[in-house]
């Protein structure tokens, strides 16, 4: 059985065949091509590194970059992707796949908000930190202002007006926290990052009407009313002065 077992291995081994980094560096990045079509990320890393170093100063080694840095993602190593596109925005500024490559680095921190805990924990995207965000904002930003006529505008242009959105009940979300534990001016202040920051946002609903309750609370009649006037104007069919502050979605390993 174990002469079976080693024979078996063996033929495995013989049928997908050692890796072979000697070829020239376009066979090379077909290797790698094939491998990123197959899920075998870690394979098309070392090739592509070997392609990066072979091909250095021509387009195939800037491409070789740009895959080397989706294969590092996909096999779940989101900090050295970053590190490479950041490296290929500063080496390569005029570069014809640039947009591309702010785009990527827009996706790999957007994507690193949707991680599969928040579904199993039912916990929102604004629930949890944000320096990703606003990392991904930064870079869609960047891709519009350079490239605005780039095929990857349009769909950057969606994802930031998510992000803003996501930022801006992430400072709800906190301001909330603080009102239900009596912190009122923190409250406010977290509030009022929303107000200033996310005009726009549906969150700003909410943030209004938190800062005219933690006035209130704060015996600031005057800076409460102001509050409310304003809620009132934008929001007029707005339930939060029947309802008051939202309560917290509850998850299923929450027992209080």
């Amino acid at each position: 059985m174990a002469a079976l077992l080693v024979a078996a291995a063996l033929a495995g081994c013989a049928a997908k065949g050692p890796e072979d980094l000697s070829g020239t560096p376009e066979k090379l990045y077909a290797d790698a091509k094939e491998d990123i079509a197959a899920g075998s990320y870690e394979r098309a890393i070392k090739t592509l590194e070997r392609v990066e170093g072979k091909a250095t100063g021509t387009l195939l080694a800037q491409q070789a970059m740009l895959d080397l840095a989706y294969a590092k993602w996909r096999s779940g190593e989101r900090v050295e992707a970053i590190a490479v596109l950041d490296r290929f925005i500063k080496t390569h500024p005029s570069s014809p796949a640039m947009d591309y490559a702010l785009y990527m680095k827009g996706v790999i921190n957007f994507n690193d908000n949707m991680g599969f805990l928040s579904g199993i924990s039912r916990q929102k995207v604004s629930e949890r930190d944000q320096q990703a965000s606003r990392d991904s904002y930064q870079a869609f930003a960047q891709l519009i202002e350079q490239y605005p006529d780039s095929k990857y505008s349009e769909d950057a242009r969606l994802r930031m007006d998510y992000i803003v959105n996501a930022l801006a009940e992430y400072e709800v979300h906190v301001a909330r926290y603080y009102y239900r534990r009596q912190a009122f001016v923190a409250a406010v202040n977290r509030a009022q990052i929303a107000v200033r920051e996310y005009q726009r946002s549906p969150a700003v609903e909410e943030a209004l009407y938190i800062m005219a309750a933690s006035y209130d609370k704060l015996g600031l009649p005057v800076l409460r009313d102001d509050a409310e006037r304003v809620l009132k104007a934008n929001y007029p069919d707005t339930q939060f002065f029947k309802n008051g502050v939202r309560l917290p979605d509850r998850a299923w390993w929450q027992f209080w």
